[in-house]
């Protein structure tokens, strides 16, 4: 990987000023995004809905890798950097590598939890380039996969091919929603044998290197957009560098009432924030207080009845950069910034 290796010496600097902040006892990273964060976006699974198959202990002396054995080979061969393929320790399959990190007394990830998401918030150059890639390729897999589709189609057949396009580009679709005309009201609409109908939602949150892309698109009849962008504006109006966390999301959730909204819609689903290596790093509420910084990833999702928009955008020092792009998917802009509405059938 391209300045991996640069941008590794900065996050091992990181991690070591939460140690220091801790202590000074070694820590234990042991989550999916601390683990892929830390290695340079390594696969740090095998099913999806396991555990990592490895732990890092950060201490003094440098970093130790616990690795599951029967996993070990294939991570060296096919994953790890060089300097981390040296310092592995072999796991038995049979004890969690989570455990075998902490057996001497390391500081659990969970006790310094936001400190470390303030490590890895802001993105470095390689990782940037790396989540420009997966943005566009996320994107570009919903044009080809939309552009395809009809009303008489079934919801899973549409998730299907979307899934099979992303592992195709190496993504893992973490996340394929899928709600046509008649189930347009749920906000997490798992695939069903419904067809699409006149209007259609399908949302993706696709993994590669560690890092997931958030995007929703919608084909069918068109709507005004107008509304629900406007309240997306107001999040990222307020997500500016040295903001925080629970000011922006206070300030985005108070203008559903301004753009004609209930006051409350906001309650009836999750409005997204920061991203990266986890969905949302973390999904932004009233109680988050993370300070947020320059080249910050973030995924808002306003959403209402039959209206959503979600892209993938990086707050950098010239403002927003939306990384879930495609210049072929039909957009408008507005205030200063290209969004997406949605796509005729067949167009």
């Amino acid at each position: 990987m391209v300045g991996a290796s640069e941008d590794r010496i900065e996050k091992q600097d990181r991690v070591a000023r939460v140690r220091r902040e801790s202590g000074g006892a070694p820590l234990v990273l042991t989550s999916h995004e601390a683990v892929s964060w830390y290695l340079e976006g390594v696969r740090t699974h095998v099913s999806l809905a396991g555990p990592p198959v490895l732990a890092v202990r950060a201490e003094e002396g440098g970093d130790v890798l616990f690795v599951a054995d029967n996993e070990a080979d294939r991570m060296i061969a096919e994953e790890l950097l060089p300097q981390d393929a040296e310092r592995i320790v072999r796991v038995p399959w049979w004890i969690p590598p989570a455990v075998a990190g902490a057996e001497n007394a390391g500081v659990p990830e969970s006790q310094v939890a936001p400190q470390l998401r303030a490590a890895r918030a802001r993105m470095l150059p390689a990782e940037r380039a790396r989540y420009r890639s997966l943005g566009h390729e996320t994107a570009e897999t919903l044009t080809e996969v939309l552009s395809r589709v009809g009303p008489d189609q079934t919801e899973r057949a549409v998730a299907a091919v979307a899934a099979a396009e992303l592992i195709a580009r190496g993504i893992d679709p973490l996340v394929v929603l899928v709600a046509g005309a008649e189930r347009r009201g749920f906000r997490h609409p798992l695939p069903t044998a419904g067809v699409l109908g006149d209007r259609a939602m399908i949302v993706v949150c696709g993994r590669r290197d560690g890092l997931i892309a958030n995007a929703t698109r919608w084909v069918g009849a068109p709507v005004d957009e107008e509304p629900i962008l406007g309240v997306e504006r107001a999040f990222l109006d307020a997500s500016a560098p040295g903001a925080r966390l629970d000011d922006a999301f206070s300030a985005g959730t108070a203008a559903y009432a301004r753009f004609g909204f209930d006051a409350d819609e906001w309650q009836r689903h999750h409005q997204g924030g920061p991203t990266g290596y986890a969905g949302r790093d973390p999904r932004a509420t009233v109680s988050t207080t993370d300070l947020l910084v320059e080249d910050q990833a973030f995924a808002w999702n306003p959403t209402a009845a039959g209206l959503k928009v979600e892209d993938t955008m990086l707050r950098t020092g010239a403002g927003w950069e939306v990384l879930t792009v495609d210049e072929r998917w039909p957009s408008v802009e507005y205030e200063g910034l290209r969004r997406p509405v949605a796509r005729a059938y067949g167009a």
